[in-house]
Order: structure tokens, then C-alpha cells, then sequence
């Protein structure tokens, strides 16, 4: 074999070998968390899914009466919450189911069907009697124009408002200003994805957690408090986020400014925590899409002054699937006699249902 052949079929080799590696390198953990939140923001179609379960609950405070205490108690320790949504980007339309289901004496499952256009927003109004929602009304979405509404309090309204996306992009500025302030080597660990015991269907590349424990939580409650916190409050002052949610920016630096003057108040109160469990498991993708994320928070509070003590165990997870692929809407836009406007509702109010 000559050389030339020899040195060719080697480059051939080392190339593909960098091929290979760069398909497959794993980015250091807080980029691999930030870049996929970013991603998010790009995605033209996708279909959600989440829940959050209430696992463990027990409220014991001098502030309520025993009865009230029981009552928070029984009726929320087992619920669960669901949200089942499909989205796309062009044209804007996204649906959303929310599913809430209380456990106990006072068992009772609400099913909130939602679709958002681009300038409206529909709600399927359940039978809620302590709303007391005319007979007449239940079953019917409420038409929500939130720029009329906008108008009417005297505020502008800013149709990015209604676009996930714009949201999304929020949320994942806010993300990376919070992690960036977070020592990676303390909080933050690489799980093998056949470790992280995804759901079926979840093929990750990679699998990131976050995680803090009762040993540094006073550390990380310090680094929430004096540098994550502040840095999130700058980025929702920023124009584009100020104006998209109509907040003063004036408040905004009054609230960093106090926050940054009673930094050792606010910190204390953390002295009351207690952490049994806390850790977000984040899986992504070949594409770095955070497909896969699950929580794990057991808390408990103790204030010696108050003698108030709360308990609370939660679990949840959010599903991407289906992404950028054609979407079906199991919800279509609701039209005629299926809409019911505010001021349809109000009045049907002032008769009896």
C-alpha cells in the first residue's frame, strides 16, 4: 500500500472518528440545561405532557383553626394535577387540557379544556358550584380578549403576550441567569440515561440533574437570595419583558434594591427548611431538547416562634413528543353558539341558571 493511500485512508478514519465523537459529545451540564431551554423557543410544533402529584402533605399552624388545617390537608395530600397541551407556531394555535383531581373526603376531578389563537383565548367552563357558573354557561368556553380587557383597565396590550413562544423566551433567560450563579461541580451531576429511569419512548443523549440537599441549602439559599434572584429580576425588567407583561420597572428595582438591603432577614427564614429531597432531572435529546424533565421536592418547615410546621412532598414531569411534526388539535376553535363573551356571562349571572 503506498503511503499516500496510507495517509488518506487514515484522515478517513480520524475524520469520521471526530464524526462520530462530535455526534455524540455531551455538553458541560449547565450549557446543556441553558442551551436546551433555548431550544425550546425554536420548536415549530410539539405536543405536552405533564403532571404533579401531591405525594405527601401535613399543615399544623397556630394561624388556623384545626378544622381549617385538617381541611387544606385532606383535601389537597394526594392531588394531582395534569396538563396536556399541543402547540404550534404557524399559525399561532395551541390547546391545553388541565386536569385537577383532589383525593380525600372531598374527591373531585375538574377537566379545563383551553385554545389559544392569536389574539384569544377560550376556556371550557366546568361545573364549579362554588363559582356557582349558570347551568346554562357549563359547557360553553368563555371567550377572553385580552386586549378589550387591556383597553377596559386602561393598560396597553401587547399581542406577544399570547405567543409561547415570547413566554418561553422568558423563561429561558430566566433559567440561564439563575444556573449561570450556581457552582456546577456543587449542584449539578451527569446521570447515565439508563440510570435515570425515563419513561418508555425517551431516548436521551443525555441526562442532567440538578440537585440540592439539606448540607447546601444554606449555601444555595445564599446564592439565590444575593446573586440568582437579583440577576432574574434584570432580565424581566428588560423592555421587551416589561412591556409584554405590563410590569413597572420602577417596582421591579425597588423590589431588588430591598431584597439586596435585607439579604440576612430573608436568609434566615431558610434556617427553617429542612431538605429530605430536591433534584430536576433533565433528559435531552440528540437535537438538545430538554424532552424529558421530572422533579422530586421533600420539604419540610419548622418555625420555633410560630410553631407552624408544614410538610410537603411533591413529584412531577413534563413530556415533549411529537416534536416539529404535523400537529392534530383534538380541540378546534370554538365558534357560534358553543362562545359565550364575558358580558354574556354576567348577565346570564343576574338571572337565576
Amino acid at each position: 500500500m503506498s503511503k499516500k493511500l496510507s495517509v488518506l485512508m487514515l484522515t478517513m478514519v480520524l475524520l469520521l472518528t471526530v464524526a462520530l465523537v462530535g455526534c455524540s459529545k455531551k455538553d458541560e451540564l449547565k450549557e446543556a440545561i441553558t442551551k436546551g431551554t433555548a431550544n425550546v423557543t425554536k420548536l415549530s410544533s410539539y405536543e405536552l405532557k405533564s403532571q404533579f402529584k401531591i405525594k405527601d402533605l401535613s399543615i399544623s399552624s397556630n394561624s388556623l383553626p384545626a378544622i381549617q388545617n385538617a381541611f387544606i390537608t385532606d383535601t389537597l395530600k394526594d392531588a394531582d394535577i395534569t396538563l396536556d397541551g399541543v402547540y404550534q407556531k404557524e399559525p399561532l394555535q395551541s390547546e391545553m387540557t388541565l386536569g385537577i383531581h383532589l383525593k380525600g373526603n372531598y374527591s373531585t376531578p375538574y377537566t379545563i379544556p383551553m385554545v389559544v389563537t392569536k389574539d384569544k383565548l377560550y376556556v371550557k367552563l366546568p361545573d364549579l358550584p362554588s363559582y356557582r357558573i349558570p347551568k346554562k354557561a357549563i359547557g360553553k368556553f368563555l371567550e377572553i380578549d385580552p386586549k378589550q380587557l387591556a383597553e377596559q383597565s386602561g393598560s396597553k396590550f401587547n399581542p406577544e403576550i399570547m405567543d409561547p413562544t415570547q413566554v418561553q423566551k422568558l423563561v429561558s433567560e430566566v433559567v440561564s441567569a439563575l444556573l449561570s450563579e450556581y457552582d456546577q461541580a456543587t449542584y449539578f451531576f451527569d446521570i447515565n440515561p439508563k440510570d435515570a429511569k425515563l419513561p418508555q419512548g425517551v431516548e436521551a443523549k443525555q441526562v442532567v440533574q440538578f440537585k440540592v440537599t439539606n448540607d447546601n441549602l444554606k449555601q444555595a439559599a445564599g446564592v439565590f437570595i444575593t446573586k440568582a434572584l437579583p440577576k432574574a429580576i434584570d432580565v424581566i425588567s428588560k423592555d421587551e419583558y416589561a412591556n409584554m407583561f405590563q410590569v413597572n420597572k420602577e417596582k421591579l428595582a425597588e423590589a431588588k434594591k430591598k431584597l439586596q438591603s435585607n439579604t440576612s432577614e430573608v436568609s434566615k427564614k431558610f434556617n427553617n427548611l429542612t431538605v429530605k429531597q430536591f433534584d430536576i432531572n433533565t433528559a435531552l435529546d440528540k437535537n438538545d431538547i430538554p424532552m424529558y424533565q421530572d422533579l422530586n421536592a421533600n420539604v419540610e418547615w419548622n418555625d420555633p416562634t410560630s410553631k407552624d410546621n408544614v410538610k410537603l412532598f411533591v413529584t412531577g414531569y413534563m413530556q415533549y413528543s411529537k416534536i416539529n411534526e404535523k400537529t392534530t388539535f383534538k380541540l378546534s376553535v370554538p365558534t357560534g353558539d358553543q362562545v359565550l363573551t364575558i358580558e354574556q356571562l354576567q348577565k346570564m349571572k343576574t338571572v337565576a341558571p
